[in-house]
């Protein structure tokens, strides 16, 4: 679990580390302008790293599975070898998704007031500058995320299908509360990043729908990266407990200090 996590987190710092210092420069020195090759490096980044933690999240659902369902072959089933395996898979295949799809972009001819409606290079802001025919790149986009989407929600769905049908099973309620417990914290992150998704690319894009679109990407590319270490250490015991001794150790040299 915590190979997992440390890779979610980096991936979260990385994600934030995409959009945040742009968003910034705007906001205090007030440049906004970016050129075309920094544009397709932002949008390459920041779609390699949503489609990898999409599916980062699904290989921890699995995880989940395999702990609740199967704790006695969990050491042997989740070696380290097939852990590293999982998290290659799902770089290579958030990389190779986001080449295809910046391929797709670059390929485009552009013209007009390049003027993008938006903090970011983001796919629809950056298409809405295209003349010439988009045809490649929406089937490109709408195959790379419909099937990455369908394929990671299936894969937590079937997860915590035979986690609910094994759980439901257990004759102990401490067994029960553990196995919930486990569970609940990946269960919150999966529903926040997959709702704001959902969100964000269901929703018909006309002119009165840019602003809520902008905050939800707000809410995507600040608060989820911020939210998801909260998330996990707020139900971990041990990591509670190192928090307590910090703050308690901190306030005691700082009343030492003050005598």
């Amino acid at each position: 679990m915590y190979f997992f996590l440390s890779h979610l987190s980096f991936l979260d710092i990385c994600y934030s580390s995409v959009f945040t210092p742009k968003l910034l420069e705007i906001l205090v020195v007030e440049d906004r302008t970016i050129s075309f090759s920094g544009c397709m490096i932002q949008f390459f980044f920041g779609c390699a790293c949503v489609i990898t933690e999409m599916f980062m999240l699904a290989v921890m659902a699995y995880d989940q599975f395999v702990a609740v369902c199967n704790p006695l072959l969990y050491m042997v089933a989740m070696s380290h070898k097939f852990c590293a395996l999982l998290v290659a898979v799902t770089y290579m295949w958030g990389g190779l998704c986001s080449v295809t799809l910046t391929y797709s972009l670059v390929g485009l001819s552009y013209c007009g007031s390049n003027i993008i409606n938006y903090f970011g290079c983001e796919y629809s802001a950056i298409l809405s500058l295209s003349c010439s025919d988009p045809s490649f790149s929406q089937m490109a986009c709408f195959i790379i995320s419909t099937f990455s989407e369908a394929c990671s929600l299936l894969i937590i769905m079937a997860s915590y299908v035979f986690i609910v049908a094994t759980v439901i099973r257990m004759p102990s309620k401490g067994d029960l509360h553990k196995a919930f417990s486990t569970c609940t914290s990946h269960l919150t992150a999966i529903s926040i990043f997959h709702g704001i998704i959902l969100l964000l690319y269901c929703m018909p894009h006309s002119k009165s729908s840019w602003f809520l679109l902008k905050v939800e990407t707000v809410l995507f590319t600040v608060i989820i990266p911020m939210l998801n270490p909260l998330i996990y250490s707020l139900r971990n015991k041990n990591v509670k407990e190192i928090v307590r001794r910090l703050i308690h150790t901190k306030l005691h040299s700082l009343h030492i200090k003050l005598r």
